[in-house]
């Protein structure tokens, strides 16, 4: 008896079965012990070495991180919320499979419970999940190393199931779905993913409103907007730690506002709207590839087969190593910077989008169509400026992220979803058969006849170059090799296209299959399962595959110490900071997993440090590369380092300009700490960065009139006797020893930030301030004392218990919520 209770939910322990077998199935070499070799992974594994080894070692959270940028606070590299209940339900939904099967499994199990929630049937949510977790955008990103991303775009679409449930007056259902997913995806911690959630959100709740209105249904909905409140309150409460440490470090990141005011123009609350639209707003015609793949080329860089122009060309040039060139051809020219690939969400998928149009009706049409709309008009980015412009100034939060482009993650959930809706309706009665006909021919006219457009007649609008060309032609391409590569540009649409339009009829003529009577309900979903798979699982593969990756010996340490390293590590000094030239300084971490390094890789480092690099830092670099490139004697190389002050107040011992040689000792650096002879007051930060580049930042300090209460008119006496040493270091606590006759003025070579960082004379709380724009400075008694600067920011002890209470909170709500479907099933 209890068994056919249980029969229904068969099917869906199937999908699940086949969801995990296909998750694995897709990414053979994890079979082989193999993982993935991604990008960004190492980098956090540089960026994040000295906090996750403090945490091995200690058994508690650093927060703060010396090893990258002079210092910064460790949220947004690597911070364990033990309070979370978050951390281990992600574990539980995943079934920890490795990356990028588990990515990939949370996507299509969180599309099909978005789909059950409009009561589909198993067979149609499976191949519909299907459409959502194979989009291209999934396997680029992952094959980046964007997991957190991944992770959090996987979530949206249960997230929206537990919105809709409650809309639909399964309030506790709903409420709780809301709350478990909600948490897992801020758990993520992927803020700009959530945003775009958000805003899917919005546009729903705007459609129901408007929908009770016209239907007089006020009070349930409002009672709907209670139990989500109250989900979303609990929700935020699990994350509580990290929202707030973030909102609270963002105000001082690169996502904050400037004091600066030489760049007002371009300046908004957050970043600068250069820094938003600049390098990766899609192009209007490469919306296109959204249905096309190789609509613009695919990747920024891509291979070529020996049919090509590009090939035909420099074979009969009689190039050397034709084969190899052809492997990394600049084969986009779209309108962004760079592009691992484009956002191909299918040509059976788009297809059954424009067959929705015509067949789903009412409100939830109107919100999938508008949030596509909006997705696609803000992915344009500075192609359609006037609107970008819009958000970026008065909707909140949306200044705080780059890479506009990003929001068809929007566009990849909402045109799956409508197209899906469209081809349910088509398996119902609710349409006649005429009607459904009508809409199949004009689906697959306006569908196919775009695809067959660009496959007879690709050059009428485009002439495939790219504003890269250029610069190919400056470094030597000659004509004919860039008129070669823009015919290959034209065959790549062309093929792509008729790619697309044979998807296109063969969806199609699975309906009118259906339509005749020639297959039932499951074999046409099977049949779109097998279309969908095969139209985007090959697109997927062109971006990640075999290749990607590794074995777990070649990846187990990310970074292997050159001799340079080797010789740097053999100073056992307590803390310096190395500036790393064989790489791209402020864009790579590499340097950061053996050193504390003045550059590192991360995309929100302290707005005050970057306005540093901007103004001061990045062209006392440049001079030293100059310096190299001149081949100096040693005294012209120690009157460079003599005038680098901002590389010389961060304490900057060593140079690595070379792998194998010996790294450079910078004799200029500062050290730890230092005693100043003199400062100057300014009035604002505009003063004070342009009085940074013309002092002796070893002799004077420049100080913020805002500080005027901490120095309250200290007069200094010299000391030449003077001591201060740095006598203990770890990540977040930090020891001096001093000596001086009368009262010093101080300078520490660590970055100031007030929100945690405490400074104790003798164990006693002491006031220090900033100095020379982003240093640490206070008054030194005379005598001899012990300095310590300890970070203890509040906001992560008291956000911990209100993480713990609310977990437990949406436990019970989950337990609660499964006691009693357990009693209604005994009880049926």
């Amino acid at each position: 008896m209890i068994l056919d209770k249980l029969k229904p939910l068969l099917p869906h322990v199937i999908a699940v079965v086949l969801f995990i077998v296909i998750s694995l199935a897709n990414f053979t070499p994890l079979f082989e012990g193999k993982v993935m070799q991604q990008h960004d992974i190492q980098m956090y594994r540089g960026m994040a070495k000295e906090v996750n080894d403090y945490r091995d070692q200690n058994g508690k959270e650093a927060l703060w991180t010396n090893s990258m940028f002079g210092g910064m606070p460790a949220y947004q590299i690597s911070v364990v919320y033990k309070n979370n209940i978050a951390k281990y339900a992600n574990d539980f939904f995943s079934l920890k499979l490795d990356v990028p099967a588990r990515y990939l499994f949370l996507s299509l199990v969180g599309f099909y419970i978005l789909l059950l929630a409009f009561k589909l049937d198993p067979w149609i949510s499976f191949a519909g999940a299907l459409a959502f977790g194979f989009s291209s955008y999934f396997f680029i990103i992952e094959a980046a190393g964007h997991n957190s991303k991944a992770h959090s775009m996987a979530l949206m679409a249960p997230v929206i199931a537990g919105i809709l449930l409650s809309f639909r007056g399964k309030h506790l259902l709903g409420g709780v779905l809301t709350a478990l997913f909600l948490a897992l995806q801020l758990n993520a911690n992927h803020l700009q993913i959530t945003y775009y959630t958000f805003l899917i959100i919005l546009i729903l709740g705007i459609v129901e409103l408007t929908m009770a209105i016209k239907n007089h249904t006020i009070p349930n909905f409002m009672k709907s907007m209670g139990v989500l409140l109250v989900a979303a309150t609990l929700a935020v409460g699990c994350n509580f730690t990290n929202l707030w440490l973030t909102s609270e470090y963002g105000k001082y990141s690169t996502r904050g506002k400037s004091e600066l005011t030489s760049n007002s123009a371009d300046q908004t609350s957050g970043l600068d709207k250069s820094y938003i639209l600049n390098d990766y707003s899609y192009g209007i015609a490469e919306t296109a590839d959204l249905f096309i793949p190789n609509f613009m080329g695919g990747a920024s860089s891509g291979e070529l087969d020996t049919k090509s122009n590009v090939y035909q060309f420099l074979k009969s040039q009689n190039i050397a190593n034709a084969e190899g060139i052809i492997k990394q051809i600049p084969l986009y020219w779209g309108d962004q910077r760079f592009t691992s690939g484009p956002v191909y969400i299918g040509a059976v998928v788009i297809f059954l989008f424009i067959l929705g149009l015509f067949v789903v009706r009412g409100s939830i049409k109107w919100w999938l169509v508008s949030a596509t709309i909006l997705s696609i008009l803000l992915a344009w980015g500075r192609n359609f400026e006037f609107f970008s412009n819009l958000f970026i100034d008065y909707f909140p939060g949306y200044n705080k992220f780059r890479t506009v482009s990003m929001i068809l993650v929007i566009a990849e959930l909402t045109i799956p979803l409508l197209g899906i809706l469209g081809l349910w309706k088509m398996f119902t009665n609710e349409l006649k058969p005429e009607e459904k006909l009508k809409a199949l021919r004009n689906a697959a006219a306006i569908a196919g006849g775009i695809a067959l457009f660009f496959v007879l007649l690709p050059g009428m609008f485009f002439d495939f170059s790219s504003s890269s060309d250029s610069q190919l032609k400056q470094s030597g391409w000659p004509e004919q090799l860039i008129a070669a590569l823009c015919q290959d540009r034209k065959s790549l649409l062309q093929a792509d296209a008729f790619r697309s339009l044979v998807f296109v009829l063969l969806s199609a003529g699975v309906i009118w299959a259906y339509l005749k009577n020639k297959v039932t309900t499951k074999i046409a979903c099977v049949a779109f399962s097998i279309l969908i798979l095969a139209d985007l699982g090959w697109v997927g593969k062109r971006y990640l595959n075999s290749s990607n990756f590794k074995s777990k010996m070649e990846t187990r340490e990310p970074f292997k110490p050159s001799p340079a390293d080797q010789a740097i590590l053999a100073d056992k000094s307590l803390d310096y900071r190395v500036a790393n030239l064989m790489v791209s300084t402020f864009n790579d971490a590499s340097t950061s997993y053996f050193h504390k390094s003045i550059g590192g890789y991360h995309g929100a480092k302290l707005k005050r440090y970057q306005e540093v690099i901007d103004y001061q830092m990045g062209g006392e670099l440049q001079k030293v590369y100059n310096a190299f490139n001149s081949k100096p004697t040693p005294e012209k190389l120690d009157s460079v380092f003599a005038g680098l002050r901002t590389i010389n107040m961060l304490n900057t011992k060593y140079m690595i300009y070379s792998a194998e040689a010996l790294p450079l000792v910078n004799k200029h650096a500062l050290g730890n700490a230092w005693f100043v002879q003199s400062y100057q007051w300014v009035k604002n930060a505009d003063e004070e960065i342009k009085t940074l580049g013309t002092i002796d930042p070893g002799k004077e300090a420049i100080i913020d009139q805002r500080f005027k209460s901490s120095v309250n008119n200290f007069a200094i006496q010299p000391d030449t006797t003077a001591s201060i040493k740095l006598a203990e270091y770890g990540p977040n606590h930090l020891v001096y020893k001093t000596k001086a006759k009368n009262e010093q003025l101080a300078v520490f070579s660590e970055i100031y930030y007030e929100k945690g960082w405490n400074a104790y004379v003798d164990g006693k709380l002491t006031p220090h301030f900033r100095a020379d724009y982003i240093l640490r400075s206070m008054l030194v008694p005379a005598g001899d004392h012990t300095i310590e600067f300890r970070f203890e920011p509040k906001s992560f002890i008291y956000g911990e218990n209100i993480s713990l209470a609310s977990s437990i909170l949406i436990v019970m709500m989950i337990l609660g919520v499964v006691a009693r479907e357990i009693i209604r099933l005994l009880k049926s």
